[in-house]
């Protein structure tokens, strides 16, 4: 199935803009997500679009519904997510298998191997087995544009939803791709009621199960005849079934191979991998992460090799590839270098520094949630006790409080992000109200979703497009679902922001603490004329490092000799003392309430110390 395209020009593209090219000249009308790397720049290169409705969703079921309701519309639409999203997606998605489409409808999931900004490594081919759905995944940036563009194609053609699994090497790696025309979908757009086809009532979804099987048969054909599942015959002494970016692994390890690239990974196409397997001498499954596809080979009865040599965990490359099979590693391939690691922190002017300190103090449990402000765990600040997933943290503090009842009093309390609290974060502060808890939930309000690179949500007022909206008040969204006690606090204070954490945790009540302050980085915040700039007196600094137990990468130590420190008339037996950088302060403040020396003063921004 290959889109006849007018092609115009090649440009550089990273495979999630590519994706959102594909999704233009495909027709998208409606596409609909939630930020996470590595998916977030799909829907933010689409809303440059003419066109084409883009929208940051509350969550990732929202987006899926959306973008579902778009199809029933017939138009054309899309979701994106990263690789966990899809969990949260999971519901709408297959039940969506069961309903089928009017208009094309893609859901895209970004996967995550070696999680590097990720809390977990899942593979999400296993969504596309489960739910019944056919699965493409690319292996460059160019097949990601016309991939999208062919699983429209197929989604109209099967009546299905599709997924395309890109990983984080694909997203992010640019690479040559060709510009077209923009198609329409065929599918005339409107209203249409078929309640038989789109209401899940269990009579019409006992029907819509017997036409699924026969889709899932119809596309298992229709994978052996798939342009894109295609052989590339070559030494027959070794063959490998491989899709996705291992295929570019396997292509640079073993160049004279055989090899059938799987560009559809689900179904499968069963009869080309018999064909294939028949050929060669000794078969291999190339893959990242599960053996997937390694699985429903052998279950097909065909003898091949796989995990038993591929590393199960982490990315794959070609060193690696070649040396799993080979045990030698060749000279025209080399190890990658190992970079020196640099430890992640919370940026120098964060707001959330000082409500973690203040909350280190307290000594109390603290279940956290995913955001910029899980760095908060990492030492000095060491201020995070749980890290599940998106919203999590309210529930498992809660359930906390259940399982110890009153001895929980003061001593658990819930973070959690504005981004994220709207994400997932309201029904289970409704569960505390309703199951009369007392859990005390601090909600990191700093106008953005920081940690995917600072994308609006409903919380801003702001909507993908640089539209103003609605601003969601999330200090009247709590009160209306029942929380009488709420504090609205500068977490920069850090003195004033510990006594409303030390009052509200002892209270046998629910209560919110609304930490409100942008975050650092935001553009308004960068151009900000005559913020203070902090140093440190050397004559006043008597080395006790105090100030160093906010973790701020602004304040460094400078360890000194006797000789040095009596030279600058540092206390007998100093071995050093802390000093400010100019150019990382951001004015925030916080280090002054730590200083009982008073030796952190306002000074000039070419002043090093006084």
């Amino acid at each position: 199935m290959k889109s006849k395209t007018n092609i115009k020009e090649k440009v550089l593209l990273s495979g999630n803009e590519a994706i959102a090219r594909g999704a233009y000249e495909a027709g998208v009308k409606v596409a609909s997500g939630y930020p996470g790397t590595p998916s977030t720049e799909i829907l933010e290169n689409l809303s440059k679009y003419k066109g084409v409705y883009t929208e940051w969703a509350p969550n990732e079921k929202v987006a899926v519904e959306v973008a579902l309701g778009a199809s029933f519309a017939g138009v054309r639409a899309m979701a994106t997510m990263k690789h966990v999203g899809l969990n949260i997606a999971a519901d709408p998605l297959f039940t969506s298998a069961y309903t089928g489409v009017r208009g094309g409808l893609v859901i895209v999931t970004a996967d995550d191997p070696e999680m590097h900004s990720s809390q977990n490594e899942q593979d999400n081919r296993n969504y596309a087995f489960a739910a019944k759905v056919p699965m493409l995944e690319p292996s460059d940036a160019s097949e990601a544009k016309e991939f999208l563009k062919l699983a429209l194609n197929i989604s109209e053609e099967f009546d299905t939803p599709v997924l395309l699994r890109t990983t984080t090497r694909v997203s992010h790696v640019k690479g040559l791709v060709s510009i077209s025309d923009v198609k329409t979908s065929p599918v005339k757009a409107g209203i249409e009621k078929i309640p038989e086809k789109f209401v899940m009532l269990p009579s019409n979804a006992r029907k819509r199960r017997i036409e699924l099987e026969k889709r899932m048969k119809k596309l298992k054909e229709f994978a052996d005849d798939f342009s894109e599942n295609k052989i590339e015959w070559g030494d027959k002494k070794r063959g490998f079934i491989t899709s996705g970016v291992s295929y570019l692994y396997v292509k640079d390890a073993f160049p004279d191979a055989s090899v059938l690239k799987l560009g559809m990974v689900y179904p499968f196409p069963e009869q080309m991998i018999k064909a294939f397997a028949k050929e060669v001498e000794e078969l291999f499954i190339v893959e990242e992460l599960d053996p997937f596809i390694e699985l429903h080979v052998k279950a097909m009865g065909i003898k091949c090799r796989g995990k038993d040599l591929i590393p199960s965990i982490g990315e794959l490359n070609s060193y690696i590839v070649r040396k799993s099979i080979t045990g030698e590693k060749g000279e025209d391939l080399f190890e990658p270098a190992q970079i020196p690691m640099r430890p992640p922190n919370l940026c120098p002017g964060c707001p959330h520094r000082g409500i973690f300190y203040a909350l280190s103090r307290l000594g109390v449990f603290i279940a956290g949630d995913i955001g910029c402000y899980t760095l908060a765990a990492l030492k000095p600040l060491s201020a995070m006790d749980t890290c599940v997933c998106m919203g999590a943290s309210i529930g498992t503090a809660f359930g906390m409080e259940k399982a110890l009842g009153k001895n929980a009093l003061g001593k658990v309390v819930a973070v959690i992000g504005d981004s994220t609290f709207i994400h997932s974060g309201i029904t289970p502060l409704i569960n505390i109200v309703y199951n009369k808890g007392f859990t005390t939930v601090v909600i990191l309000d700093n106008s953005t979703t920081a940690m995917t690179g600072h994308q609006p949500n409903p919380a801003t007022g702001i909507t993908i497009t640089g539209d103003f909206s609605t601003i969601v008040d999330i200090e009247a969204l709590c009160r209306a679902i029942g929380i009488k006690n709420i504090h609205i606090v500068n977490p920069h204070d850090i003195e004033a922001t510990f006594k409303v954490l030390k009052q509200e945790v002892e209270r046998p009540e629910p209560s919110v603490i609304i930490t409100k302050y942008p975050c650092v980085l935001l553009p308004e915040m960068k151009k900000r004329k005559n913020k203070p700039l902090y140093v440190v007196r050397t004559d006043k600094c008597t080395g006790c490092r105090t100030c160093l137990k906010l973790g701020c990468p602004a304040i460094e130590w400078v360890p000194v000799s006797g000789d040095e420190a009596k030279k600058l008339g540092l206390k007998p037996k100093q071995k050093g003392y802390s000093r400010i950088n100019a150019v990382l302060c951001d004015g925030c403040g916080q280090c002054v309430t730590l200083c009982k020396f008073k030796a952190i003063v306002i000074g000039k921004r070419d002043e090093r110390k006084g």
